[in-house]
């Protein structure tokens, strides 16, 4: 039988997924909910200001990263602007740059704390050296956990005799590595790095795994850039593949069932409309298979994907601006995070990723202003009445305004739009429960082998997006696609 692929949801994950399987030939319809592509990465307009959704900074793009291999094999390059300085990282009494140079990178750290100068060389060097291991297996890119015999298989020809550096720390945290250098303690340092991850790992220095950690902490310096325009431009370049390799694309089209006649997937939207594939790619939040699936399917869910169904994750505030740059002292840089305080605390505004788009990025903003978006992480059980909902909101965008304020004197002079994006609105316009975003803190019981696989234990319906390894982020969700795209095709695609 041939093989006749339904994908749902249009996020990064998805997208590549069905990008991957129309150009190896195979027939696919992606259907999306909204009426835009690209999910948390992608785009919407207001007035004469264009707003990437949540995604901003590009990564996985320098060459041989995982987003430029799909790219290439798309025959789809995008156009980059790299970035030698990647962001300020701005806390309470002094202000970090986070340099691509790793060697100027650990020499400014050496500067900030010169009387730690030996731990943080080894730290770093302990970091550089375990990042550069494995990323040996983003070659081959194995499937983690490995679901079947022949991903057991590949995964161990993946191996080779240098990863068995990587035993000895395969099951600690980072916590563990920085006390093993003495650097737990250096608590302005500590904070520093929990900054940098509760973006792309979801969770600080002390509970995740060190191995994603080291690669977290390392890929900015293999190669970061703005994308003109946005990010939303790589899902813009995925669409216009499917559609040249025979594809089909629906948008607006919610999928509310799905369920199984014989070998046939059959899935209904919220029009009535019926589809009829050999072969399922969910990308969607995990939360919403209960309303999708039968219970009896449920229960054939594989056990880490059953019990993330009922997990929670984390929701977000994000503050979407236009600011007319000529009222402050210089524009904005592109990328920028703001702690406001020096605890252990990184939600509910305490905390924040600020990123602007350059100016004379004409497709985002008029000449002279720039848009700006603000997103700090917040616990979802703040919003859950309406009168928290809007308390929260109030005070959250206020202590962020705030913040900015202190960092970029006239800021609040400069705004002339803004408008938020809290839980309900997340939920509404991308179809997350609750407004959870960014997928499952990556720590030891939600990594590598404890993480939930693109098989979901049922026939040829598999998963992508930041629920599934390797997490959250346009690469993460990207390398889901690409396992789903080979489980489907029987090939190594890429």
């Amino acid at each position: 039988m041939n093989k006749k692929v339904l994908v749902i949801g249009a996020g990064i994950g998805g997208l590549t997924a069905a990008s991957l399987l129309a150009k190896h030939g195979v027939e696919v319809i992606l259907l999306e909910a909204s009426s835009e592509f690209g999910g948390s990465a992608g785009k919407f307009k207001r007035h004469k200001y264009l707003f990437p959704v949540g995604a901003t900074l590009g990564m996985g793009l320098e060459p041989n990263g995982i987003h430029e291999r799909v790219f290439r094999y798309l025959e789809k390059p995008l156009p980059l602007e790299p970035l030698e300085t990647v962001m300020e990282m701005v806390h309470p009494g002094m202000t970090f740059v986070f340099m691509k140079n790793r060697d100027r990178h650990v020499d400014q750290m050496v500067r900030h704390f010169p009387e730690h100068e030996k731990n943080l060389r080894s730290f770093y060097r302990e970091i550089y050296e375990t990042a550069s291991i494995v990323r040996t297996l983003m070659g081959p890119l194995p499937a983690l956990p490995p679901a079947t015999l022949k991903e057991w298989m590949y995964l161990v020809r993946s191996f080779r005799l240098q990863h068995s550096k990587l035993l000895p720390v395969f099951n600690q945290t980072l916590g563990q590595r920085l006390k093993r250098h003495h650097l737990d303690q250096l608590s302005p340092f500590r904070h520093m790095l929990d900054g940098l991850l509760i973006d792309s790992m979801q969770t600080d220095s002390k509970s995740v795994s060190f191995l994603l950690a080291a690669v977290a902490l390392d890929i900015y310096h293999e190669g970061a850039y703005y994308v003109p325009g946005g990010l939303y431009e790589m899902a813009e370049r995925m669409a216009e593949s499917i559609l040249e390799n025979g594809g089909v694309l629906k948008k607006k089209r919610t999928v509310t069932k799905l369920e199984q006649a014989g070998s046939i997937w059959i899935a209904s939207d919220h029009r009535g409309n019926r589809y009829e594939a050999t072969d399922i790619v969910l990308n969607v939040p995990i939360h919403q298979l209960p309303g999708i699936l039968e219970p009896d399917m449920i229960q054939k869910l594989k056990k880490p994907l059953r019990e993330g169904l009922t997990t929670p994750t984390w929701t977000t505030l994000t503050l979407y601006l236009a600011v007319d740059f000529r009222k402050l002292i210089s524009p904005l840089p592109p990328f920028r995070q703001i702690s406001s305080n020096s605890t252990e605390e990184l939600s509910e505004g305490s905390h924040f990723f600020m990123s602007a788009s350059q100016p004379g990025d004409l497709r985002r903003a008029p000449e002279g202003f720039q848009t700006v978006t603000v997103s700090t992480h917040s616990k979802a059980h703040l919003w859950d009445t309406k009168e928290k909902y809007d308390a929260m909101r109030e005070m959250v965008t206020e202590r962020m305004l705030q913040a900015i304020d202190e960092t970029v004197p006239h800021f609040r002079e400069s705004i002339v739009h803004l408008e938020t994006g809290a839980p309900k609105g997340w939920e509404r316009y991308t179809g997350r429960p609750k407004g959870y975003v960014g997928g499952f803190p990556q720590t030891l019981d939600n990594a590598l082998f404890n993480s939930i696989s693109h098989h979901s234990g049922l026939p040829n319906l598999y998963l992508s997006g930041d629920h599934i390894f390797p997490g959250g982020g346009t690469i993460g969700v990207a390398v889901s696609g690409i396992h789903a795209a080979r489980s489907i095709s029987g090939s190594l695609i890429l």
